[in-house]
């Protein structure tokens, strides 16, 4: 019986959907201040060469911070366009990156409706994420969503960034659950699921239309034991008990972008060759910072 959910923060309870355009805008004043002139479109290729080369570089690691790996790539970035550094605008872009990338993280809409209908169910409730604390505290007090948890860990925190087990066993050891209790929640095959099925744990991969979630670094990824498109919790009356929660099992309308997928505390399949499915047409688009973004 599943008596905790862990919940991703990026891309599971906060949209990515503002983080391009955002980015965008921080790095073309940093390349303004650096004297590089008005070249877009060079300035965006050698991101996503920086991005892709260091992405594949801290995927090897079981621990790194997010503010280290954001810098890495802002420099890369001005080294393969051979533009010198400057320090203070190697200072100021840390400082506004951080604190644009903090504000344009926005709350899901359905996300305190959601977090309460399962809160009020007696379920245990964790953010688990790969983010550094300097990030994670700031939007759990903004978007108040400690009202609705037990208890949230970041990867700074735990010193173990996911798909490590030990970042994953942190958590299980805040919350005193067993793995087969959990019902880990994330947008990440790689991170999330990869991470959570390891040791033991069910699992439920979110789907977003803006694609291919951060930091993917083309590992093959299990299937998760769920797909899901939203939070949103369904007034329906057709339920159904599937390890003591309650999911619907009415299907959501086909369609052409998320076939066989439903919202959460829906379940329309439990069936591998539909998640499969799912997943070929999710790993089609690409969201800032993965592997094949240009932000």
């Amino acid at each position: 019986m599943v008596k905790g959910i862990f919940f991703d923060l990026g891309g599971t309870l906060v949209s990515y959907h503002q983080v391009n355009r955002t980015h965008a805008k921080v790095l073309f004043t940093a390349a303004q201040r650096l004297g590089m002139g008005d070249d877009p479109e060079r300035l965006k290729t050698a991101y996503a060469r920086a991005l892709s080369e260091l992405t594949q570089d801290y995927a090897r690691k079981d621990y790194y911070l997010h503010r280290d790996f954001f810098r890495d790539t802002f420099v890369r970035c001005f080294e393969h366009l051979e533009v010198a550094m400057n320090p203070a605008v190697d200072t100021w872009y840390q400082q506004e990156h951080l604190r644009q990338l903090q504000s344009c993280l926005a709350l899901k809409p359905e996300c305190h409706t959601a977090l309460a209908a399962l809160k009020a169910k007696g379920l245990y409730l964790s953010i688990a994420s790969n983010i550094d604390d300097d990030m994670l505290a700031p939007i759990v007090e903004r978007e108040q969503l400690a009202q609705h948890m037990n208890h949230w860990t970041s990867s700074e925190e735990a010193q173990s960034c996911k798909p490590h087990h030990r970042f994953f066993e942190v958590c299980l050891e805040k919350s005193g659950l067993a793995p087969q209790e959990v019902l880990f929640v994330g947008d990440s095959p790689e991170h999330d699921i990869n991470g959570a099925h390891r040791l033991g744990m069910r699992t439920a991969l979110v789907l977003n239309e803006t694609g291919e979630p951060p930091l993917q670094s083309g590992q093959v990824a299990v299937a998760a034991d769920h797909t899901i498109r939203s939070l949103l919790y369904c007034q329906d009356r057709a339920c159904v008990d599937w390890t003591g929660l309650r999911f619907i099992t009415r299907r959501s309308a086909p369609d052409q972008q998320y076939p066989q997928t439903c919202t959460f505390l829906t379940t329309i399949s439990h069936s591998k060759h539909a998640i499969g499915g799912c997943h070929q047409d999710f790993h089609s688009r690409s969201l800032y910072p993965s592997r094949d973004a240009t932000w």
